[in-house]
Formats: structure tokens, sequence, C-alpha cells
């Protein structure tokens, strides 16, 4: 507990729908209308920009993939502690990036901030969409990066990281990082989910292209298509028998890799392809059969 924050834990929910559990709401209990105070996608949330001095009684709802939100938890109450003290906030983080992009995750890393008092750890922001939308919290780290999960394919985040010191001073935000996730379709009992393993100006590795068994017997081949954006170039592939027609390339397993059982996945599976210098897109349209 500090002036300006607070630290809150909880047991993780069960979601009895099937549809998985995406994340928690907190919020502050103050009658007809209770403010929403951050999100979390783990059982604990760090609460900044508190004011000093001040009672809070809190509550969580959890929520799943599909926006169903639990009933309240039972309420905490908590007394934020005088002001005073050290007020200077850490340095900014810089550098923020994103790699390892899937279709349902992708892995910040930022460098670290400065305090005199020390940091303590930092808050990981994400908007919706490549403008508009608002900042709201998607988890915290310790250290200087952080995985997000459970994101819907192809779509895109925005996102910024802020540290936070020991007397609870939050630091300015870092700069935006433009995340859009891969497209990662399936056809019948298979799955084909990419993942950006490097790019450079004029090229990139996709490296696993992760051919996943979904159904619930097993398979003995399979068959992944996909389209090169205009003016990209196969380079080179492994682990699999590709063709190129035209834009469209695809990839059927090789002897080793083709017999998935139920829930099983091969991983072994890449490719690279030269672009326009400048050209930032990548493949699009995966589908598995």
């Amino acid at each position: 507990m500090t002036a300006t924050g607070a630290t809150l834990t909880w047991a993780a929910s069960t979601d009895q729908g099937g549809s998985g559990l995406a994340g928690y709401n907190v919020h502050r209990e103050q009658g007809a209308t209770d403010p929403q105070l951050g999100q979390s996608t783990t059982t604990s949330i760090t609460l900044t920009g508190l004011t000093a001095n001040t009672q809070y009684q809190v509550y969580v709802r959890a929520r799943d993939v599909a926006g169903n939100l639990s009933g309240n938890s039972q309420p905490v109450t908590f007394t934020t502690t005088t002001g005073g003290g050290d007020t200077s906030p850490p340095t900014a983080p810089a550098g923020l990036a994103a790699s390892g992009t899937t279709s349902t995750g992708t892995t910040l890393s930022w460098t670290a901030s400065t305090d005199d008092s020390g940091v303590t750890g930092y808050d990981i922001l994400r908007a919706p969409g490549a403008s508009g939308g608002t900042f709201t919290q998607a988890g915290t780290s310790a250290t200087t990066s952080f995985g997000d999960t459970g994101l819907t394919p192809n779509t895109t985040y925005r996102y910024q990281v802020r540290a936070r010191d020991a007397a609870g001073n939050v630091s300015p935000v870092s700069n935006t990082a433009e995340v859009t996730t891969q497209p990662g379709t399936s056809t019948g009992n298979c799955a084909a989910v990419p993942t950006v393993q490097t790019q450079w100006s004029t090229g990139y590795v996709i490296q696993p292209l992760t051919v996943t068994n979904t159904g619930t017997s097993a398979i003995t081949g399979w068959t992944v298509t996909f389209t090169l954006p205009s003016g990209h170039t196969l380079t080179g592939s492994w682990n699999g028998t590709t063709t190129v027609s035209g834009q469209t390339v695809t990839i059927r397993n090789a002897a080793h890799n083709g017999s998935l059982a139920p829930g099983a996945a091969t991983t072994s599976v890449g490719f690279q392809v030269s672009r326009p210098n400048g050209n930032t897109a990548l493949p699009s349209g995966y589908i598995c059969a």
C-alpha cells in the first residue's frame, strides 16, 4: 500500500460456459455507478493513480471471451497512506517493441526505467485498433518484458508501458507499439497458425508455421495454403513439400510430420520470403485442410 497505489490479489474464476476466461475487471464500490479502476489478465493487479489518505472499497468481476461477466466478488476495503516523501516518478520506459506475434498473442519488450527510490514494476496498457479507443491495463510485469495472450486473430492492437516506483509514483508512458495478430484459420480437422520469427526491411522468416490436429481422430496428412502479398517472393522453406502458383503458396506435410494425433501439433515447418524494401505486409489467408 502506498499513497497512490495498492496491489490486489484473488483466487481464479472458472468459466462454465466453455469459452474461457479473458480477464478481470476491478471496480470501486460507490453506489449506483461503480467506476472501473483497472483490468487484469492474471489474478492480481497493482492499482495506480489513487488519492492519498483515502478509503477505497473494491470488488472484482471475471469476464470470459464471449464478454459475459461474473457476479461481484466479496468487497475489500483499504486506505491509502498519507502523501509525502518521494514524489519523483520514474523515467518513461523506452524502446517498446513487439516480437513473436501469433494469431492469439505477442511478446513485448522495452528498456528499463530509472528511479531514485527503485522501480518496482511496469503496467502494460493496451488499446484496440490502429487509432482511437482507450488504453486499459492488460497486465503487469516485474521485468522488462511481457507476453500478452488471448488476442483475436487478424486484429490490430496498440501498446504502451509505464513504470512504478516503491513510493507509488507512476512514470509517463512509453512510445506506442502497434501489433497486428496473424490470421490463423482452419478447415476441417486442422488449424495453421504462423509466427513471425524475425523480419527486416527486405524480408522475413515465418517459424514455426504450427499445424494442429483440431479433430477427435488422428490425421495422416495435411495441406496449408496462404497468399503472399504482391511483390513478395518465397525464397526457401523447410519440413514440408512446397509449391507456388502466382502469389498462392501450398505446403504439404513431409513424411515425418504428417501423422498427428488429436490435439497434437507440428512446429517444425517454416519458410522465408523476400519483399520490396519498406513493404511491411505479411502473408494472409492461411487455410489448413
